[in-house]
């Protein structure tokens, strides 16, 4: 990986009077010429930019005459020189489309008598090449990548731009009250300091949150492409469970991110890739241990669109293509939970409803097998049964995988489905390797099924129904998909 100039061992010697550190004065002319017009002129907007539009005036509605900064962010230094891949804030992308790093969203309220905002995006202009930013810093063009003129994105994101590097001036002068959406730009927020207050911007952020809980069209597009590329991820796992045994369980990683970087912008959260006892850790994404035949995996994964919708898919999976009985009975139960719990979402429904259903058929196995004491309706009220089905049965998705995680407890947990919510349906159970209270046979298994269920007008549609649940049919598949 090549150094940034300021970091070069042996630069080139400086003139006395020269323009740049350790550059000559003829070097520096020299890259202020000859460089071709590459300026994309006739762009389409974006496909979501309608919808992005609609967004912003729905929010401008909610906050008349009020200023509104939703940043991108920032990069992240993950070591020295180097940075994490970067990922825009999901409020910023939501209303503008945008993924660029140091972008900003700015609604600026009308006078009064005409009311509404006007909308801006702030964005980093092409590199200079006249002051040698573009291959004199390490984030100009030559190092990194052309961005969009300020034209080029008017184009695409159908709204005004201007040079972010004027915006921090621009709001330390302004007046009026003003909401931020905190968390991802330290200059902006120094720069409204002594303008805005916690307890308004989290108004903002919590708006957000529940604004994204009904999906339009563009969006339930964009989750079933998600879903269909987990899809292939799930095919490509099995495909090469047999290296995965030679290897590891980070074979299995790698085969499935190599999926989300192919056909969308990354994976939509860590993968848990997680054989045997490891099963029985929620959230396994250290995927360093062995993959051994005649033990189960638990593979939860999902791939990210290039506009940042992402799936979230888990299936249990016998790795020699067979369960054992005992493997199959747990199974089974669980599937019989996520049947009850995915019947359980419709428009109207509580929902907490699909949750509640899971876990009664969860508490009913767990009596039945003799691992706790009923009657059934003690268990549950007690939440004994906790003890092995650990988490909730699901939560919304969208562009963040726990979407609309800022909504408020009566809107969200202890809210009515509408269609156009779209939440996953995940019960399990899980027997810890050190489990004393359950039979030996027991401990060290872990099953989830999950599946991505989209509200409708007459009930729901399960997005990841290309996938078989059910047992036999999973044993059937990989068979089939191993045979390809």
């Amino acid at each position: 990986m090549p150094e940034t100039p300021e970091e070069t061992e042996e630069p080139i010697k400086q003139r006395k009077n020269g323009l740049y550190p350790g550059v000559s004065d003829e070097l520096a002319e020299n890259m202020k010429t000859g460089w071709a017009d590459t300026e994309l002129r006739g762009l389409e907007p974006i496909a979501q930019a309608g919808h992005t539009a609609e967004r912003r005036a729905a929010l401008s509605a909610r906050f008349p005459g009020e200023r509104l900064v939703v940043p991108a962010g920032n990069l992240k230094t993950r070591s020295s020189d180097t940075e994490y891949a970067f990922r825009a804030s999901t409020e910023y992308a939501y209303l503008t489309g945008d993924q660029t790093q140091d972008g900003v969203l700015v609604l600026e309220p009308r006078p009064e008598a005409h009311g509404g905002h006007d909308a801006t995006v702030y964005l980093l202009p092409r590199s200079d090449r006249e002051n040698g930013e573009f291959w004199l810093d390490g984030q100009g063009e030559l190092w990194v990548g052309r961005r969009h003129s300020l034209t080029e994105a008017e184009q695409l994101l159908g709204i005004p731009a201007k040079d972010v590097r004027e915006l921090t001036a621009a709001l330390g002068e302004a007046t009026g009250p003003v909401r931020c959406v905190r968390g991802h730009d330290a200059a902006v927020e120094a720069a409204l300091t002594d303008k805005v207050t916690a307890e308004r911007d989290e108004e903002l952020r919590v708006y957000l949150s529940e604004a994204r809980a009904v999906k339009d069209d563009f969006e339930i597009g964009e989750l079933q492409k998600a879903v269909d590329s987990t899809v292939r991820g799930f095919e490509d796992v099995v495909k090469i469970l047999d290296k995965a045994e030679a290897t590891s369980e980070r074979y299995i990683e790698g085969t499935f991110f190599l999926r989300a970087r192919v056909e969308g912008n990354d994976i939509g959260y860590g993968s848990i890739c997680a054989a045997g006892p490891h099963a029985t850790t929620l959230h396994w994404v250290r995927n360093d241990g062995d993959v051994r035949s005649g033990d189960l995996l638990l593979l939860d994964a999902g791939v990210e669109t290039h506009t940042l919708y992402t799936a979230d898919i888990t299936r249990t999976l016998p790795i020699n293509g067979a369960f054992t009985d005992l493997q199959r009975k747990i199974y089974d139960a669980v599937y019989e939970a996520q049947e009850a719990g995915i019947a359980a979402v419709r428009p109207g429904a509580k929902y907490r409803d699909f949750h509640d259903a899971s876990q009664r058929v969860l508490a009913e196995k767990l009596v039945e097998w003799g691992l706790v004491e009923g009657p059934v309706e003690k268990v549950l009220e007690l939440g004994l049964q906790r003890r092995w089905t650990l988490h909730g049965t699901g939560h919304m998705l969208g562009m963040d995988v726990h979407d609309c995680a800022a909504a408020r407890r009566e809107t969200y947990a202890d809210g009515t489905l509408e269609p156009g919510m779209c939440l996953t349906v995940e019960p399990g159970l899980y027997f810890q390797a050190d489990d004393l209270t359950v039979p030996e046979e027991y401990r060290g298994i872990g099953v989830r099924i999950e599946d991505d269920i989209l509200v409708t007008e007459d009930g729901n549609l399960n997005l990841s129904a290309a996938l078989p649940r059910r047992s036999d049919e999973v044993e059937d598949w990989m068979a089939r998909v191993k045979q390809d």
